[in-house]
Parts: C-alpha cells; structure tokens; sequence
C-alpha cells in the first residue's frame, strides 16, 4: 500500500552511521504472550522506526479466498476501536512521520518512521492494529474498491502487468505461490465480513508477529512503553502452517500472452530453491552476473553489443519456501522474438560451461557486500532485516553474518547451480506479443482456477 507520506524535515534517506561502519548491536526478547522484540539503539538522528512483521502472506491464504492477506495490508489502516477512520495517517503525518506496508508471498509488513520524541505513538499505533482493529461493511467495501484500483493499474493498465501472475500460475501445480498477493477479485468480492474477522482473529496475534525497532530511544523507557501497550493482548491459537511441496519438474512450460504492448518480450521463470539454503545464494549470484549494472553479461552482450534488446533482467525472486528466479527481455524495434529468448540462453549456457574468471568474481563479492552494507544503511532498513532474519531464518544476527554465506560461495558452486537450477524443463517461458485488433478481450488472470 502507497501509504507514503513524505515530510520535509525527515526522509527515508536517513542514514545510520553505526550500520555503516560497526556492527550492528541488537536485543531480542520475548513476551510472555509470544510477540518476538527486537532493539537496535541508535542515537545519531533523532528517528526511530517501529515495525511489526506479521508471519501471514498470500501462501497462507483459503484457495477459495485468495487476496486477504493483501488486503489486510489496506483494511487495517482503516482504524479502531480508539482510532477513528482514516486516522491512521493523520496522526502519523500530524506528529512529522510517515508510514507505509507492503505484503509478499510469506509476510505482511508495517511501519512507521517517527521522530524520537513520538514514539510512544508509533507503539500505540501497532498494538491497536493488533488488537483492536476495526472490521467491519464500510471498511470492508472501501477497500474492495481500492484494491480493486489498484489490480487496474498495476495488472490490467500496465504495459507487461500480467507478468507476475501468469507466471507464478504457470509454474505451481500445488503450492500457494500459484497465485499473486493481490489474489483475486472475485473470492474479495464474495467474502462475508465474518471470513474477515476470522482471518484477523487467526494471524493478526502477537505471537505471529515480530515487533522490530530501530533508532534513538532509551531502551529502559522503550520496554516499559511496549510492556504496556503489546503485554496484554491475548496469545492467539498455534498456526498451523502450509507443507505442501511442489512437485519437481521435468518439462518445459511455454504459453504466448496477448497484451497491449508495443514490443514483444520474452519472460522466463526458473524454479529454485528457498532462501535460507546454500544453493540460494549460488543462484542469486548468477543472476547478479547476468544483469546487475551496466556491464553486466546480459547488458553488454544483448543490449550494447548485440541491440537485441531494449531492456534484459535476471534477478531471484526469494521466498521462505522453493521459489522462482525471473528473466525478462524486451525486443530491440525488429528484432525476434526467438532471437532474443536464444541470445538469454546462451548468455545462462555460458555460466553453466565455463568458470567466471577470478577478477569477475571479485568483482561480483565487492557488488554483494555494498548491496549488503547499503540495506543497512538507514534505520528502517535495519528493523525490517533484523525482523526478516529472524522469521525466516530463525536467527536475527544474520544482519551481522550473512555476508560470510555469500562469501563461501566458490566459483564452482555458480557453475554447478546454473546447471542444475537454470535448465530448459526447470522454467517457464512466456512470448509477449502485441494484441490483435480482432482479439477478443482475455479472461481475468485471476479468475479463480476451474
């Protein structure tokens, strides 16, 4: 949700100048009612960022009600029973803040960015979404509406938009990841404002969330405040949480997507593994030799020196379970289509066959470690890593040692991962292709799977 309000005095473009040179100290506890705390103390800026990291994602959605977890990301801005409608951004933008949410396959993530001197607000603010958020018709259809905007704009009126949603469908047989967070339109719109407060009532307790802050608080203080305002709200029922296991694959998927485009494109999605193993970390890389920066392999080669394209990318796509690694080109104005899918081939045949050189490599663990230094960079980065770690790789001081995985990563290990991982019956392929006149209007992609 674009729930970003930007204030003069205070960007998210501040800086803490502990992360950038230090270690990065943290304090992680527990409340009796099972709500994980993390603290990270830094007095630099008078900033600080409260977040609460929800463990409910699109994956741990009903089949039948894809889309809630989404559309919780809208509805709990709505208020509470002691925040009145859309008060939410008026008391965060009143008292110099902002504040955002965003929500993935495996979480839903909050926050707010404050002055130092707010942050009680902040505190009280979350545990009300926690434990007091109101559900009911009005905000329920003032969201429908809004989600509803936003599928127009981001899948319907965007040049690719579909990208995203027919692939993952294309690819999972089994596993939730077969459908987008946006989820689809139709399950919201036949929802009963019960199936919503159930959903509340089963994810939104504090032991399925992690309260993660960041910034210039004094810790004595802060632990009373959140005593306080998250103690007593009631544990809620063990989740039981998703185990189904996508078959592997053994043939390639290809389909042709008519879209309103100018320029045909060639999409490909490799399946991979979950994030927290060895392999993940081979595979980001490969995709990090493909197409990160200017001279990357797939910008020089397809782009600059071949023109076969307009635009290429590679990039991992990580999830808590086996996920996707995505590949996109655009055709240069002539080019073919088929042309451009076999210049990306060759391109991933040529890591499968040959070694990077050491000076390439070293080149590619000096990109990783700034990419790494600079996530840490600023306050709500840091709150947000430190929660990350801590759910989906059971340990928070993965912000600290992380590095040292990628680091282990020999040349061999790319190598070996761009065959196994990288291969033609492991993918999908999408052709898009400029829409015929004559061509009838496609069904939704989200129109629930017969």
């Amino acid at each position: 949700m674009k729930k970003l309000l930007l204030v003069a005095a205070m960007g998210l473009g501040v800086f803490s100048t502990q992360a950038q040179s230090n270690k990065i100290e943290f304090e992680q506890y527990k409340l009796k009612n099972g709500l994980n705390v993390i603290l990270h103390e830094d007095h630099s800026t008078p900033i600080v960022a409260v977040t609460v990291l929800y463990h409910v994602g699109s994956k741990d959605e009903n089949p039948e009600r894809t889309g809630f977890a989404h559309f919780f990301e809208h509805l709990l801005f709505e208020g509470s029973e002691n925040i009145g409608r859309g008060e939410y951004m008026k008391l965060v933008q009143s008292n110099g803040g902002i504040l955002n949410a965003n929500t993935s396959f495996d979480r839903t993530f909050y926050f707010e960015i404050l002055p130092s001197n707010q942050l009680e607000l902040g505190l009280w603010l979350e545990s009300e979404r926690m434990l007091h958020a109101k559900i009911d018709e009005k905000g329920v259809e003032t969201q429908r509406e809004v989600v509803k905007e936003e599928y127009r704009q981001r899948y319907e009126n965007t040049p690719y938009g579909s990208f995203l949603p027919t692939m993952f469908e294309k690819a999972f047989e089994k596993h939730p990841y077969q459908w987008v967070p946006i989820g689809s339109l139709d399950h919201l719109n036949a929802a009963k404002i019960d199936e919503f407060r159930d959903f509340y009532k089963k994810f939104y307790i504090p032991n399925n969330a992690t309260l993660s802050i960041a910034g210039d608080f004094d810790k004595k203080q802060l632990k009373k405040w959140i005593d306080k305002y998250f103690s007593g709200i009631p544990k809620g029922a063990p989740i039981e949480r998703n185990k189904i296991v996508e078959p592997a694959k053994t043939k390639e998927i290809r389909a042709v997507v008519e879209d309103n485009v100018q320029l045909p494109a060639v999409m490909m999605g490799y399946h991979t593994p979950a994030q927290d193993t060895k392999d993940a970390y081979a595979v980001a890389m490969v995709a990090q030799i493909l197409s990160q920066g200017n001279s990357s392999r797939m910008q020089k080669s397809i782009v600059d020196e071949q023109q076969k394209a307009l635009a290429v990318g590679a990039f991992p796509f990580p999830t808590e379970d086996p996920g996707m690694a995505l590949m996109f080109g655009i055709t240069n104005m002539g080019v073919a289509i088929e042309d451009l899918e076999e210049a990306i081939n060759k391109e991933v045949e040529k890591i499968q066959n040959e070694l990077i050189s050491e000076e390439e490599f070293q080149k590619l663990k000096n990109q990783i470690e700034n990419d790494m230094y600079s996530q840490n960079s600023k306050i709500e980065g840091i709150a947000e890593n430190l929660a990350n770690y801590f759910v989906y790789y059971g340990d928070a001081n993965l912000i600290n040692t992380e590095i040292k995985r990628y680091m282990e990563v020999t040349r061999e290990d790319i190598m070996n991962a761009a065959k196994k991982y990288f291969t033609k019956e492991n993918r999908v392929v999408l052709h898009y292709v400029p829409k015929k006149a004559d061509t009838p209007k496609q069904p939704d992609l989200q129109e629930e799977k017969k």
